[in-house]
């Protein structure tokens, strides 16, 4: 029985690749023919330290290593992100079977296939959930022999296979499209919508300090702004429920998880589509902002705030997005790329 062992770097806040990590992970479990568990890394704080005081006395003339360093890393033990509710086994050793285990690395930590992998005949593949974080490192002779050696490749967007092959032309047939899945049964439609904009100030805060601070005089009075941080995933669900507008600050992502969550949960989705959500960014649900279109974003909310029976007039493209993100074809991609291992 082979054991997929997923890498996940252990942040204060939890991301949207996260949460996908470990539905997949969660999912595996549930087979017969797999097991998965789940290794948090952080960085040690020795080396916190050291890489501060190596930047206030750097030599410009001089050519570090740039990037998350293999040797600079430790498990952290203890750790899961408790915003998620996915039912997964934690892993809190970096000790390895070649035989029985099988790893997946994000791409952020791609340059570690040489010396932790490739090394010790470990198989391995990369997991790449935003195609603009493909260079975590400038050493591009240990990213392309870490590509290059992998089984293959994930990517769950049309826009992160065209950043692999830009990078990558040689690796490309190595690309295995994954889909990931928003439980729809998690909402609830029928929640009373109130007069409420939200947002995620996480991703390009100044861009959102600025709307935020244009619209404060210009809203009417019975609207309401609320920022949506450090809340569980059921939270974040309540909140979308009872909000009638949400704002994507999105910055040069893979396939933002946000937006589509705030669209089935009857939000109309103004901002930036982070060149990945260009998937799915269509009219009536979303409307597109260019990122340096601060006043237009603004206006553009303004505008938006006075549509009508908006529930009712995006059904049929809410049911798109029910059908293209679902349960059923998140776990049919997971079970497809279980066959390569």
């Amino acid at each position: 029985m082979k054991n997929i062992i997923f890498f996940v770097d252990a942040k204060k806040s939890a991301s949207g690749g996260a949460k996908i990590i470990y539905q997949y992970s969660s999912y595996i479990n549930s087979l017969t023919d797999f097991t998965s568990s789940i290794v948090h890394l952080e960085k040690k704080k020795t080396y916190k330290w050291l890489n501060s005081f190596k930047k206030k006395i750097n030599n410009k003339n001089q050519k570090n290593e740039s990037g998350w360093q293999l040797k600079e890393l430790k498990v952290k033990k203890g750790f899961r992100y408790t915003c998620f509710n996915q039912k997964i086994k934690i892993k809190e050793n970096l000790k390895i079977n070649s035989k029985e285990d099988f790893i997946i690395l994000p791409e952020i930590f791609a340059h570690f296939a040489k010396d932790f992998l490739i090394e010790k005949k470990i198989p391995y593949s990369i997991f790449v959930q935003n195609g603009y974080s493909i260079f975590p490192t400038n050493n591009i002779k240990k990213l392309n022999i870490a590509y290059q050696k992998a089984k293959f490749i994930l990517s769950y967007s049309k826009d992160i296979r065209e950043c692999i092959s830009l990078a990558y032309p040689e690796i490309k047939e190595k690309i295995i499209d994954v889909n990931y899945a928003i439980d729809s049964n998690k909402f609830n439609i029928k929640t009373k919508k109130e007069n409420l904009i939200t947002y995620m100030p996480r991703k390009l805060p100044k861009h959102s300090e600025l709307v935020i601070s244009f619209l404060s005089n210009s809203l009417p009075k019975k609207w309401k702004i609320k920022a949506i941080n450090n809340l569980t995933e059921e939270e974040v669900y309540k909140t979308l429920e009872r909000s009638k507008i949400f704002l994507a600050f999105s910055d040069l992502e893979g396939l933002p998880l946000p937006p589509i969550e705030a669209a089935i949960a009857g939000n109309k989705v103004i901002g930036y589509t982070g060149e990945g959500g260009k998937e799915y960014w269509k009219e009536p649900i979303f409307t597109e902002i260019k990122t340096s279109e601060i006043k237009l974003f603004c206006q553009t909310i303004i505008k938006k705030i006075k549509i009508k029976k908006f529930i009712n007039k995006t059904h049929h493209q809410r049911k798109q997005l029910f059908n293209k993100f679902s349960t059923l074809n998140e776990r049919q991609s997971i079970r497809k790329f279980l066959k390569k291992i």
